[in-house]
């Protein structure tokens, strides 16, 4: 019976076998052998050794009918599921992780969680999420609807006075400044006084309102 119908190898077994049988035939140099199974030159000598002890047998996975570290105890995946979906459904895959761990003693891997919500639609991994567009905050359509309030500490006056802060209030409709005001420092009641001004030249009036 040959290698390849005897159901003990993997394709990428296989490929490793017809590999090593040319370095075993001087087709091909352990270098080369080992750059086309994108291995080492220390770990095809080893498989190399394990051929010429066993055969193509020999080359056979060890872990051949073994559980793989990834593959989980049968029902597990289904109630890690099930108790994401009645409690943990609006979680990310690590928090899940965490409360499965610590409320009811179910020890899983995070990628093991983040792929069980991913295959339950409970989860979304980052490279498929609709990039989020920011949206343009337009201009408010009438004059004094909304007014930018800022204050800027600077040597306004290039040292012929102190140094202070002005309050400046801008129309968003329009830019035009409705307020400036030089005060000592930012406060409340420099704001209050600022607005005050403002409101006491009756622009506010002049809004729709």
């Amino acid at each position: 019976m040959s290698a390849e119908s005897s159901g003990v190898f993997t394709l990428k077994e296989i490929n490793r076998i017809k590999i090593i049988q040319d370095v075993i035939e001087r087709r091909i140099t352990t270098r080369r052998a080992a750059e086309h199974l994108g291995i080492s030159d220390r770990q095809c000598r080893r498989l190399l050794a394990r051929y010429r002890e066993g055969g193509p047998l020999g080359m056979a996975s060890r872990r051949c009918g073994m559980r793989g570290n990834r593959q989980l105890p049968p029902g597990l995946a289904d109630q890690a599921l099930e108790l994401i979906k009645t409690r943990y459904a609006d979680f990310g895959p690590t928090l899940a992780r965490e409360k499965l761990e610590e409320l009811h003693g179910l020890f899983l891997g995070k990628e093991t969680v983040r792929r069980i919500m991913v295959r339950a639609g409970l989860w979304v991994p980052r490279k498929q999420r609709a990039a989020r567009i920011p949206q343009p905050r337009y201009r408010r359509p009438c004059t004094g609807e909304l007014i930018q309030i800022d204050g800027c500490d600077h040597d306004w006056f290039e040292g012929r006075g102190p140094a202070c802060t002005a309050l400046v209030y801008v129309d968003d409709a329009t830019s035009k400044l409705m307020e400036l005001l030089f005060v000592k420092s930012e406060s409340t009641f420099s704001y209050f006084e600022a607005t005050r001004r403002y409101i006491d030249k009756g622009t506010v009036a002049n809004s729709r309102w």
